[in-house]
């Protein structure tokens, strides 16, 4: 601890080893005499400077403090900081440059920059030549050692190695942190004489939090002399009364705390070197010379970047075993399932399987509860003793994996049986009732050798009590009970896997019988469902039919037979998917069936020719009308409507689509019409709307030509809601919309039909989106007045709109075919719902109600 922020404490005050973790060190004050400090402001004005600056720039400390740093150091050297400066980038960053001559006709010097809390950093030590020391190819030549090491421990060892031929310590020791803050020395260099701290275990007091902090932000921390006297930093209190933040210092003083724990074990300089995963501290190297020693700042530098590459390469190390150990695992959970679900997953199978799942988790037992059922293989509790552990996990566990290594601490009843089971891994396997799987681990009496009594002595002072560094690092033997082998990350994660197999695939909840009852039945709920929404559907798209189709009518009888071919058209084509229990049906067939029903004994003038293409239930229906459509007016205007004109229709497929060409031929002169009627947009928006494919019309005048692009997905090679029940009670103009209304529909005609109502509402304009991201890119460029939202849009639920809608205070309504039975989600319980087909009443209705309970 720095003596100036911590004198000997009064025997009031409780001393313990968090003491340590309170001490700035960071605000020490001082730096290490090897090389000097410069403080300036934004302006380049000198604010702090260490006491021995003038011992290198000449002067004195008065001298320098307000003074322009143009005025003190050479041109050159001032124009070099200013570019160094400029290349910052972070709150951490720093910036070096060698060799620079920071005064005319004085010597070179290694320099480093920072910022601090908006001072200006400079700090310098003289430049010590290194000849030809490049530090990339340096380091570079080291990994190449590396690289070809696979086993992590003869990775470090190498490593340790390396940096002792580069630093030239007497002792370099590779040191890795426990997960409980301990550490140990994993690798070990030394010089010949010395006692090796190789496998010693250092408290996690050594090294206070502060200090840990310190390292992940600055990975260079160096010590040249611990004799030395630190030089005070001139004013050690700026303007706003803080001293200088030294936490990115390269020379920052050491904590004299420190300096005496570092003699005490016979140390003369130290270098350390953070190596960080993930951004946080997983070790150090740590050098150590018996005597003052001076690293350059290039070579220094060139540690560092080992340093930072050694990081890399553990981590790696460390992931491809974590790699090997899941893969294996996965291997072993399929082969696990696949036995369970063969055999069933009652206690007693699970139990015949123990060894099996063993293998997934290693463990020296395993207790496997479900429902009344308990099995017990290997070294368990007893099962009088079970029944009190079940109770704690009811209480502890919730529904997450519970890793414990010290069972004794949380449930003391353990610490009697810690010797068959000290350390547990409960997997819960259900919800109600509770059950679990639990892996055991036995006891594992360790011995850990410490560098040292672990605990720092107290002793007294003149003023009371202060703590001290141990005086002595011999090995120091502890023996620890009652815990097991800790449970690893990758461990815990084949656990949980586990579970959620078990929990969603495997285990039953209650009687299974009663189970397979309830699913009949709900899958008789969902049948019916189906069914009035499939019809309800069918009602809507031909009610969207008969008011589409009146506007190109001139008398009764054209009209009927408009809308008549229509509706036969997808009858035949409900014909056909039914005939395959809605499954997908032939395109030729489609083809030849419409021909066949408008051109009576002319069929064969509509010649086909393509791969034996099977269409899904819903693209078939939509190609059905276009299919029909297109016949009906080849033999109205085209090519069918003298006895020469043929229609050639082919298809091919491209990445998996379908690639349909309608081409006429021998038809009288085409006239593009004047006027485009409902049969025109059932050719040209069905497939895009419908299907989310691509349509198009060319009316050249040799004979028409129409192109058609299907999906994929459509494409096979032959070879309880609280909803409120809307009635009529609401006349169709007692409410009125305004402004523009998003509708949601995956049909295209029955969206028509609904623009058509909405307008009549008093809409002034309707936007249409046919799936869930047309619908947010079109609430990306217009927040609505209102909404109308089919539920279910095909391949997705439009639930996600709604979310946005409420979250803007845009009042909604939903729409489905499904009826009572749709169940809403929780956060739109309460929310209108109309039954579809839509009608102008029933919109009318849903949004009265919409805007009353907005």
């Amino acid at each position: 601890m720095n003596a100036s922020d911590t004198p000997d404490l009064p025997m009031t005050e409780k001393v313990d080893l968090t003491n340590c973790d309170r001490e700035p060190i960071h605000l020490i004050s001082a730096i290490q005499p090897t090389g000097f400090l410069i403080a300036v402001s934004t302006d380049w004005l000198i604010s702090r400077a260490s006491a021995n600056a003038p011992d290198f720039l000449g002067g004195s400390v008065d001298d320098l403090l307000g003074a322009s740093l143009r005025d003190v150091l050479a041109v050159e050297a001032v124009h070099t900081l200013r570019n160094r400066l400029s290349s910052l980038t972070g709150e951490d960053a720093v910036e070096r440059a060698f060799g620079v001559q920071l005064v005319d006709g004085g010597g070179r010097f290694d320099v480093a920059v920072h910022m601090s809390k908006g001072e200006i950093v400079m700090e310098a030590e003289p430049s010590e030549p290194e000849g030809d020391l490049n530090p990339s190819a340096t380091v570079q030549a080291m990994l190449s050692r590396l690289n070809r090491l696979t086993d992590l421990g003869a990775l470090l060892k190498e490593a340790a190695r390396q940096v002792r031929a580069l630093t030239g310590h007497h002792r370099v020791m590779i040191y890795r942190f426990h997960p409980d803050g301990t550490g140990e020395v994993v690798a070990e260099r030394l010089a010949a004489g010395l006692e090796p701290f190789l496998g010693l275990r250092y408290p996690a007091s050594d090294i206070p939090r502060q200090a840990r902090a310190l390292m992940e932000r600055n990975v260079v921390r160096v010590a040249a002399d611990v004799d030395a006297t630190p030089s005070a930093i001139v004013p050690q209190l700026g303007p706003t009364g803080a001293p200088l933040d030294l936490s990115m210092s390269t020379l920052r003083a050491h904590s004299p705390i420190h300096i005496e724990y570092l003699k005490n074990m016979g140390v003369g300089a130290t270098l350390t070197l953070s190596l960080l995963r993930g951004g946080r501290l997983w070790g150090l190297i740590a050098c150590h010379h018996k005597t003052a020693l001076q690293v350059s700042y290039e070579r220094r530098t060139a540690a560092e970047l080992f340093a930072q590459v050694l990081s890399l390469l553990i981590e790696t190390r460390e992931r491809e075993a974590v790699s090997d150990y899941e893969q294996r695992t996965r291997s072993l959970h399929d082969g696990l399932m696949a036995a369970i679900v063969e055999s069933g997953s009652t206690a007693a199978n699970l139990g015949a399987m123990a060894e099996r799942i063993s293998e997934i988790v290693p463990c020296d037992g395993m207790a496997i509860r479900i429902g009344d059922e308990m099995v017990l293989t290997g070294s368990t509790p007893t099962r009088e003793e079970m029944v009190a552990l079940t109770r704690f996990l009811d209480q502890s566990a919730a529904s997450q994996v519970l890793a414990l290594n010290n069972m004794g601490q949380a449930h003391p009843p353990a610490r009697d049986y810690a010797k068959r089971a000290a350390g547990m891994l409960a997997i819960p396997v259900s919800r109600t009732p509770r059950d679990y799987l639990v892996f055991f681990r036995r006891e594992i009496a360790q011995s850990i050798t410490w560098a040292g009594d672990p605990a720092k002595p107290v002793s007294i002072g003149p003023n009371g009590v202060r703590l001290t560094p141990r005086k002595s690092f011999e090995a120091w033997r502890e023996i620890t009970s009652g815990q097991s082998a800790a449970w690893t990350e990758p461990e815990l994660r084949a656990a949980d896997a586990l579970r959620v197999t078990i929990l969603e695939v495997v285990l039953r909840l209650t009687d299974v019988a009663e189970q397979e009852r309830a699913r009949a039945v709900q899958r008789q709920d969902l049948l019916i469902a189906e069914l009035n929404h499939r019809v309800r559907n069918i009602l809507g798209l031909i009610r969207g039919l008969i008011s589409q189709s009146k506007g190109g009518a001139t008398d009764v009888e054209s009209f009927a037979a408009t809308i008549g071919g229509r509706i036969q058209a997808l009858a035949r084509a409900h014909d056909q998917i039914t005939e395959s229990n809605w499954g997908p049906r032939s395109l030729a067939g489609l083809i030849a069936t419409e021909a066949a029903a408008y051109l009576d004994g002319g069929a064969n003038r509509v010649q086909i020719e393509g791969p034996p293409i099977l269409l899904q239930p819903e693209a078939f229906a939509t190609m059905a009308l276009v299919i029909h459509e297109m016949v009906t007016n080849a033999a109205k205007y085209g090519a069918l409507c003298n006895l020469s004109g043929r229609a050639l229709v082919e298809w091919t497929t491209d990445n998996g689509n379908l690639i349909l060409q309608w081409r006429e031929i021998g038809g009288p002169p085409v006239q593009a019409p004047t006027r485009r009627g409902f049969g025109t947009t059932i050719i040209e928006r069905s497939v895009p709307h419908d299907l989310h494919g691509e349509a198009s019309l060319d009316y050249a005048l040799d004979g028409v030509r129409a192109r058609f692009v299907v999906p994929s997905r459509f494409i096979e090679y032959d070879g309880v809601v609280a909803q409120v029940a809307l009635t009529a009670s609401t006349p169709p103009n007692a409410f009125r919309l305004t402004g523009s209304v998003l509708l949601v529909e995956d049909s295209m005609i029955i969206a028509m039909d609904a623009e058509e109502m909405l307008f009549d509402l008093g809409a002034g304009k309707v936007l249409t989106a046919n799936d869930v991201q047309e619908a947010m890119r079109l609430l990306d460029a217009e927040t609505p007045t209102f909404a109308f939202l089919d539920v279910n849009l095909g391949l997705e639920m439009s639930y996600a709109i709604a979310d946005r809608l409420r979250l803007a205070g845009v009042p909604y309504v939903f729409a489905t075919g499904y009826g009572d039975e749709i169940e809403l989600p929780a956060t739109h319980k309460g929310c209108p719902v109309i039954k579809k087909p839509y009608t102008t009443q029933a919109i009318a209705s849903g949004a009265a109600m919409a805007k009353a309970a907005g």
